[in-house]
Order: C-alpha cells, then sequence, then structure tokens
C-alpha cells in the first residue's frame, strides 16, 4: 500500500472525524485495500467549475468534510474580493441522494461566515439558480448537483454573481482558497442562522414570467396547442418547471411520462438519467408511440439539458442529436427575428469549439456572427457578459444544452423545452416537420454530421492513461486522417495553431485548455479533450458531405456514418 494513501487514511481516523466516518475507514483499511486506495489516493479536487465525486466516506469523495472545506474556500475568497460589502449568496439543489442536506450545509457554512444566503425551499433546476443569482443580486451561487453522473456521484456547481459558472481569474482564486483549508477544524460550520432566507414561488414566478416572453409565434401555438408531446423529468428537477412553463406558453396537451415523473436520487428506471444516451429516452418513446406523439422532451436531473425525439418522414420516432437540435433551434430563432425585422447587424450566436459549424453557417446567412469558445456553457456565458456593444439572440453546444436570450448564464432546458415545442408547432402550422425542416437545412448548407465518442478509465491508473494519450497526441500528431491530409492541428493547451501545409504558427485567441483539434483537406474535424468532470477523454468527429436531393438522404447519412467509422479505424479507436 502506497504510504501515502495510508497516511491520507490514518487523517480521516483522528477525533475531528465523527464515529461513523472512523469506522467506514477502519473497515476499508481492514476488508477493501482496493477501494481504499481509490477512495484516498487524493483529495477530491475543487476544479474549474466546482466539485464532482462519488459519494462516501474518504478524501477522494463527496461528503460533508469534501464540501465544508469547498464551501469554506468560496466564502474566504469572497471575503476578500468584497471585504466591505454585506454578501449575499443563493443555494438550489437537484434530486439526488444527499443533495439537500449538503445544500443546507452549505448555506449553514455560508451563514457561519456572516454571508446572507438564500436557500431554495425544494430542489429546482440549475437554470433557474442561475437566474436568482442576478435576480436577488447576489455575489455568487452555489448549485448541488453532479448533473447528468450517474447515481453515485453529486458535487456542485459554483456561479459568480454575473448568474454563469466560474471562470478566470475567479476559478483559479477560488481553487487557491479551497486548498488553503487543510483541516476541517478551518471551517465555520455553525453560526447565525437568521442569516439562511428560504426562498420559492417568488423567484419561481419571475423566472418562469422571463421564460414565457420568449415566445415568437404566440398565433402559432393558438393554432397548433394540441401538439401531442411527451415529457420526462428524468426523475430530476424539470417536473418543477417545465410542465408550468410548457402551459403557459400555451400547450393543452402535455403527458408528463408518470413513471419518471417522482423526483428519485436513485434514478430507478434508468441506467444513467443523462437525455445524451438512448436507453435514458426508451420509455418515453414507447409511450409516444402509445399515444401518437408528435414530440418527445426529457431533461437531466438538474434540468439544463434537455434531448428530443420527433417522427421522421416514415412516422418513426427517432432520436436528434444536441447538434441537431442546436441548429434547428438557431435557425428557428434567427428567421423569426428576421421576419419580425428586429435583426440590425448587431446580435450574435454562440457555439463551442466542438459543436457542429452548421450553426456558424445559419448564422452567418442571417448576417450574425457566431463566434466559438471553449468547450462549456460558462465559456457561453462569459462571452454574453464581455460583450456588451452587442445582443446575444441564442446559443448552443453540442451536449444537448441550449439558450434563448440571456436572463439565464447557463444551458436552460426549461426555456428550450418551449422553444422546441414552439419551432414544433411553428413547423407544424405550415405543414411541416421538424425532421423535415432538418433535412432542408443539410439540403442548404451541406449535410453535417457528428459523433462523440467517450472512452471511459477509471481511477489512478486511469487518469494517467488519460493524460499519455493526450501526450501521444502532442508528440506525435497524425499527418493524415482517413486517406486525407491534416492541414491544420490546433493546440488549446499551448495556444498555438499551425498550418501543417506551410508550418506557419499563429496564436489561438482562447484561454488555454487540454483540448487538441484536427482539421483534414477534405473538411473533417477531430477534437480530443479529457472530460472536465467524469473520468472520460473524449473524441468529437465531424464530417460533411452535400445533399444534392432529399431523395438521397439515406444514401448520404449512410455514407457520413462509414467516414466517420474510417476517421476511428485511422485514429486506432475503433
Amino acid at each position: 500500500m502506497d504510504k501515502n494513501i495510508l497516511n491520507n487514511a490514518n487523517i480521516w481516523l483522528s477525533e475531528q472525524y465523527d464515529k461513523e466516518t472512523r469506522k467506514e475507514v477502519r473497515r476499508l483499511m481492514e476488508e477493501d485495500p482496493a477501494e481504499l486506495t481509490e477512495s484516498f489516493y487524493r483529495t477530491l479536487e475543487f476544479g474549474t467549475g466546482g466539485l464532482r465525486g462519488i459519494m462516501g466516506v474518504a478524501s477522494n469523495r463527496t461528503n460533508t468534510s469534501t464540501v465544508g472545506p469547498a464551501t469554506q474556500g468560496l466564502a474566504n475568497y469572497l471575503r476578500k474580493n468584497y471585504p466591505d460589502t454585506g454578501l449575499k449568496v443563493v443555494v438550489s439543489h437537484d434530486s439526488r441522494n444527499n443533495s439537500r442536506f449538503f445544500a443546507e450545509v452549505t448555506a449553514q457554512v455560508m451563514a457561519a461566515n456572516g454571508i446572507h444566503c438564500y436557500l431554495f425551499e425544494d430542489l429546482r433546476p440549475t437554470p433557474e439558480l442561475s437566474f436568482a443569482v442576478r435576480h436577488l443580486h447576489c455575489h455568487a451561487g452555489v448549485m448541488v448537483t453532479a448533473s447528468h453522473n450517474p447515481k453515485e456521484y453529486n458535487g456542485y456547481k459554483v456561479y459568480w454573481g454575473d448568474g454563469g459558472q466560474i471562470v478566470p481569474p475567479h476559478d483559479k482564486g477560488i481553487i487557491d482558497e479551497v486548498n488553503a483549508v487543510t483541516s476541517i477544524e478551518q471551517i465555520h460550520w455553525h453560526g447565525n442562522e437568521n442569516l439562511v432566507q428560504i426562498i420559492s414561488s417568488e423567484v419561481d414566478d419571475a423566472y418562469l414570467s422571463r421564460i414565457k416572453a420568449l415566445t415568437l409565434s404566440p398565433e402559432a401555438i393558438h393554432r397548433c396547442h394540441n401538439l401531442n408531446i411527451v415529457y420526462t423529468p428524468l426523475h430530476g428537477t424539470g417536473i418543477t418547471m417545465v410542465p408550468k412553463a410548457l402551459e403557459m406558453f400555451g400547450f393543452t396537451n402535455v403527458t408528463v411520462l408518470e413513471s419518471q415523473r417522482t423526483p428519485d436520487g436513485n434514478f430507478p428506471t434508468v441506467a444513467s438519467p443523462n437525455p445524451e444516451e438512448r436507453t435514458a429516452m426508451e420509455l418515453a418513446i414507447r409511450k409516444a408511440d402509445e399515444i401518437g406523439a408528435d414530440l418527445v422532451l426529457a431533461t437531466d436531473p438538474d434540468a439544463d439539458r434537455v434531448g428530443i425525439a420527433v417522427r421522421n418522414n416514415n412516422g418513426k420516432m427517432v432520436l436528434l442529436n444536441g447538434n441537431m437540435t442546436g441548429s434547428l433551434l438557431v435557425n428557428y430563432v434567427l428567421s423569426q427575428w428576421q421576419k419580425c425585422g428586429k435583426l440590425t447587424g448587431n446580435e450574435f450566436t454562440v457555439k463551442t469549439i466542438v459543436t457542429t459549424e452548421l450553426i456558424r453557417d445559419i448564422s452567418n446567412a442571417y448576417g450574425v456572427s457566431c463566434p466559438d469558445v471553449l468547450t462549456g456553457f460558462k465559456y457561453i456565458a462569459e462571452q454574453i457578459e464581455n460583450t456588451p456593444g452587442q445582443r446575444f439572440i441564442v446559443g448552443g453546444e453540442e451536449s444537448y444544452g441550449y439558450l434563448v436570450s440571456d436572463f439565464v448564464r447557463d444551458k436552460d432546458a426549461v426555456s428550450a423545452c418551449c422553444m422546441i415545442a414552439e419551432m414544433a408547432a411553428a413547423l407544424t402550422d405550415e405543414g411541416k416537420t421538424l425532421y423535415q425542416q432538418l433535412q432542408e437545412l443539410y439540403m442548404k448548407y451541406g449535410f453535417y454530421k457528428e459523433e462523440l465518442l467517450s472512452i471511459t478509465r477509471k481511477g489512478q491508473s486511469g487518469a494517467a492513461e488519460i493524460q499519455q494519450m493526450m501526450a501521444d497526441f502532442r508528440s506525435n500528431p497524425p499527418k493524415e486522417i482517413n486517406g486525407s491530409p491534416v492541414v491544420k492541428m490546433m493546440d488549446y493547451k499551448s495556444g498555438i495553431g499551425t498550418n501543417l501545409q506551410d508550418g506557419s504558427t499563429f496564436a489561438i485567441e482562447l484561454p488555454k485548455s487540454n483540448v487538441l483539434q484536427f482539421f483534414t483537406a477534405d473538411g473533417t474535424k477531430v477534437t480530443v479533450r479529457p472530460s472536465g468532470t467524469e473520468p472520460k477523454i473524449k473524441f468529437y468527429f465531424g464530417v460533411k458531405e452535400q445533399l444534392s436531393d432529399i431523395s438521397l438522404f439515406e444514401k448520404t447519412n449512410q455514407k457520413l456514418d462509414e467516414k466517420i467509422q474510417q476517421v476511428k479505424i485511422a485514429l486506432s479507436l475503433n
């Protein structure tokens, strides 16, 4: 056994930890050395987005003794940045096991540090927390969630006063303060309980009011109010807001999937509560077929991501990926703005570097700029905050996150569900479907197709393997991919892009990040990045072909699938 692991475990046997914690640590030491290693080989890191890990008793697990230091560090950082200010934070949580407990611990530590803390009375979606930060004029916010991770995970996201997740320099500053808390004896656990203020409907009403004002086609909704929709919250927070929001928009035929209606941190009906995964949508699609629904909407546990299923040209319910939905949504919103004469040339959309280039093509066709940002919605929020002279309209990322307007500064599945339903209603009013609209976009701009491959490598050895894979790609980048020469390489960690045709280099005007991108002569794009929140390395593939006629859709789609498979083979990933 590694000496550092034993030393770390022995610290948790001291009297500063409660009896149950000490008992569990002794059990691991005596009975389960493998789990002891995974639990104590490091301290769960407070990263650039916050805290996330498997729940359990250990330094590398989410528990009171890791949530406490994170909150104390955040409180210390707020005090240093606003020394003469009456500080305010707002805290919410999702449906995961222990989420309410961790939210209350967070609120108590904040209050013990003399910080006024608004605490939602019960679970609420992440986007509502983002909204509440600015609505309540808070300096920061905390959302207790592990997003779409499996049930054994929990953690929390930290938001700054602009309503967006923390970005430089605040992320590094908070991390330094959290790391400076080296003992639980440094944490103020209990203080003025009067500083914890429970909030409920007053924020709900304000949030829903802003969502309702987003509608662009109220007449189409009125005519197609009976659009047949199945919605599932996947046992998460979406149940608190999505049905209400859809009703406020005017939709009268929404079926909430009963088997997944109730919030439950065990997520009993799904292997993983992630609408990106086909299995999570199966029960909702089955219900849609049973009742002849036109549209399926599914939100993840903290209701910031939404997955959808629609009818294809043969009437079969099919899933759309995040790039498809994002492209449709951007096109819909921009087309409606154009019809209303609201486009002035001073608007912009935003996408991430791994999101489909189709969104940029659509935006440019409407005379709207579309800057790229790093992967992560916090960078979209940062772009909105740092572009005061222009108006943000809509943006999104391939991982099923979308945002319309800027009163929320994170991906918002509640408003996205409403806008997607409105888009479906508006197309129905024109005698078209979402699937047909997508095909028309491919005809106009080119048939873009993307795929994500996630490779999981758990534990200490897995983390090392992922880092080695990145090092190998940097030291020996591919010269060609699937027979097409690599013409450009973007290394976001060094901040340098290289034109491989002439050897010239250029600066990448984005923050540094451990990401590599390769672009080939035939338009293929491959992105490689380790996940910042999960033990995974992710490969994003993007390919493109011209679609000359709708009748060639299936043939072209198959050709693109085969092309992606050949790219995987070329990179030894198949």
